[in-house]
Order: C-alpha cells, then sequence, then structure tokens
C-alpha cells in the first residue's frame, strides 16, 4: 500500500501567509486546484478555505467543484475545446480564451443557456504556449467585441510552464499596454489584470510585481511553499502539506549488482557496473509504489540516509545500508514529494488519499493502518 496525505494545518498555514500578502497589495487571487486531480477529501479540504475562486485544466474537476460548493467561483485556465462548449458553460463561471471562433460558439451557447459567460483574454508574452499574438490583439478584440452573453473581465499571461520564460517589470508593463490599448481602441473597461501563476510570487514578495498587476492564479506555491522563480524555498511556508508514505513489502540483504547478462530495463537503460559494486552486498528495502505512480527523481526519503536504488512499474527499492533505524516489512517510508510526484500520485487509482490532522509530522517509521489518520 502506498498513501498520499494531506497535512490539514499546514495548508492552512500556507494559505493564511499567501492571502496576507495579497490582501497587502489589493490583488486578488484563486487557486489552482488541477494538482489534486478532482479528489473529494482533499477537494473539500481547499474549498473550505476562506476564498471563493477555484481554477483548473479540466471539466471533470470543475464539475466536482461545483457539486461540493455550488457557489464557488470556477476557471477553466486553458484554451476552450470546440466540442467542450456546452460543458464550459455548464461548469466554468470564467473562461482563459485566444481564438475567435471558439468565442463566438461560446456566444451562441451562452445566449441559447440563458447566461452571461466571463472570459480572459490570454495573450502571448514570450513563453510559445497559450496566447493571442500582441500585433493581432486589435483585430482579434474586433473580432469578439459585443458578442452577446460574453463579458470580457480580464487579460493575462502564462509563463514558465514550458519554455520557462521568467516574468519580469518589463513584461507586465506590457501586459498592461495590451489592456489599454484595448480600452482606448474600443471604449471598454476590463477589471482585471491576471499577471500569472505561482512563478510570480517572488516578485510580490521582492516588492517588484507592479501595482496595476491585480489578479494571480497559485497552485504550487500554496501547496509546496516553493519560489517557483528560481526553484528555491519560501521559508515562512510549509514545504511538506503532501507526503508520500510507502509500505515495505520486503526487506532482504542482496548482492549489489544482478547476476546474468545484461539488457535493456524497463525504462529502456542499460546499466553498467564495476568489479568492485559486484562483489559487495547490501540491505534493501522494495516499497510498494513505482513507476506507474511517479518518477523516483522527483521525491526523496525523510530519511536522507536513504537511498533510492532503483525501480520498476510498481515496485521502488531501497538502500537501508546507510540509515540507522531498524526497519520492518510493514513498516511505511515517507517521502518528501514535489509538484510533478503530486500530480503523477493523484491520478494514481493505485494510491490512497488521506487527511493528516495531526498537526505535526509522522515520524519517519511507522506502521499505517488503512484508516491512517482517522
Amino acid at each position: 500500500m502506498s498513501i498520499v496525505t494531506l497535512n490539514t494545518k499546514k495548508l492552512r498555514e500556507n494559505f493564511i501567509f499567501l492571502n496576507r500578502l495579497f490582501q497587502q497589495k489589493n490583488i486578488e487571487w484563486s487557486i489552482v486546484t488541477k494538482v489534486l486531480c478532482g479528489d473529494e477529501t482533499f477537494l473539500n479540504e481547499v474549498l473550505s478555505l476562506p476564498i471563493n475562486e477555484f481554477c483548473d485544466s479540466r471539466i471533470s474537476n470543475l464539475r466536482k467543484i461545483k457539486e461540493l460548493n455550488p457557489h464557488a467561483q470556477t476557471v477553466y485556465i486553458k484554451p476552450v475545446p470546440l466540442t467542450s462548449a456546452d460543458e464550459i458553460l455548464q461548469y466554468a463561471d470564467v473562461s482563459f480564451n485566444t481564438e475567435a471562433e471558439t468565442l463566438a460558439l461560446l456566444s451562441e451557447k451562452a445566449v441559447q443557456a440563458g447566461k452571461v459567460h466571463k472570459i480572459v483574454i490570454m495573450i502571448e508574452m514570450g513563453e510559445l504556449r497559450e496566447g493571442v499574438v500582441r500585433s493581432r490583439l486589435l483585430d482579434f478584440f474586433n473580432k469578439i467585441d459585443g458578442l452577446p452573453h460574453i463579458e470580457v473581465v480580464g487579460i493575462g499571461t502564462n509563463l514558465t510552464c514550458m519554455n520557462g520564460v521568467l516574468p519580469d517589470y518589463e513584461k507586465m508593463r506590457e501586459l498592461k499596454e495590451c489592456k489599454d490599448e484595448i480600452e482606448a481602441n474600443f471604449g471598454v473597461k476590463i477589471p482585471y489584470i491576471s499577471g500569472g501563476a505561482s512563478v510570480a510570487v517572488p516578485l510580490i514578495i521582492d516588492n517588484k510585481m507592479p501595482p496595476y498587476i491585480n489578479h494571480f492564479r497559485v497552485g504550487e506555491t500554496l501547496f509546496f511553499g516553493t519560489n517557483v522563480y528560481d526553484d528555491s524555498l519560501i521559508g515562512e511556508m510549509h514545504q511538506d502539506v503532501f507526503t508520500l508514505h510507502a509500505e515495505i513489502i520486503e526487506i532482504k540483504t542482496k548482492p549489489n549488482i544482478p547476476e546474468g547478462t545484461l539488457g535493456s530495463n524497463l525504462s529502456g537503460e542499460q546499466k553498467d557496473f564495476t568489479e568492485q559494486q559486484r562483489r559487495e552486498k547490501t540491505t534493501r528495502a522494495i516499497v510498494d509504489v513505482g513507476l506507474l505512480d511517479l518518477s523516483p527523481s522527483n521525491i526523496r526519503a525523510k530519511d536522507e540516509n536513504l537511498k533510492i536504488a532503483g525501480s520498476s512499474s510498481d515496485m521502488m527499492v531501497l538502500d537501508l545500508d546507510a540509515s540507522d533505524c531498524e526497519y520492518q516489512v510493514g513498516d511505511f517510508i515517507p517521502f518528501r514529494i514535489n509538484y510533478m510526484a503530486l500530480l503523477r500520485l493523484m491520478s494514481s487509482d493505485y494510491v490512497e488519499k488521506q487527511l493528516d490532522t495531526s498537526g505535526c509530522e509522522l515520524p519517519v517509521q511507522k506502521s499505517i493502518p488503512h484508516n491512517l489518520l482517522h
């Protein structure tokens, strides 16, 4: 068995830190929930926080949010698929858009449904992912201006996620210029500039975010306390809101390298072992989690003396020799995980998800029953 836990106390303390930061700068913000993959247990905990706007890139996750809290404002944060227009109108109060044809369809569907749909126009600012190219922005807006039952509530941009382009004062200034150009040419008012996601939070902390940026979308920094801008940590925040607990299913002393003719492993690797390694033995534990659930490069044991020796599809092998702990079969080993590890773990039906309401960190070595923390 393997289990992902969410520490409710640490989540709330991270939320309080960010909420205070945004309030001081008069910035509204929303929580990006996509890493939770629609898990009801964890979503309920996030929805209980004193905030009312939640962003996701999966319609099924927005549907789950609406089921749990019909009054929450939901935001679909990637360009809308034409084939999903009806579901977007049903489960997303706001959507991000870059295509005039899609907006024309959303308008038609919104008229039929008798509702007004809010949109944010995403602008290409160098990341080369989604966004209207700035030189064509006015032509784009001319095509969508006046579409019935469509309300433009903001412009925004996405940075860093694909090519690593970092936000800075100049890019935020250019985003403000886009808003000003639209307002001046079309006589409209656009209330929000959504200046970015977790990667731009350090600009606020360092007082480098211009005051006209008034909306943020935050997921990773809330859940992991990370400074995504330079891949460091925010000292005032918890980095272990989430923890993976993997059960030991075997402990044996074995040779340090395999015996026989070596070919490629499951990942296509061909490993090489020295003669010195050939003579060594080591005590190893197998834990009940594998490549199907995560990449070993995205986790590390809280017992820093443990070394990951290798993984297969549903098992991971740990070298125990340097550890002072007396591990036994049935113990659960806790691991620190990053954003990508959590995303994979939450997507796996083979990993249990449970709340940790203890308010404190679980010990390194602990036998955890099925009802872990209830």
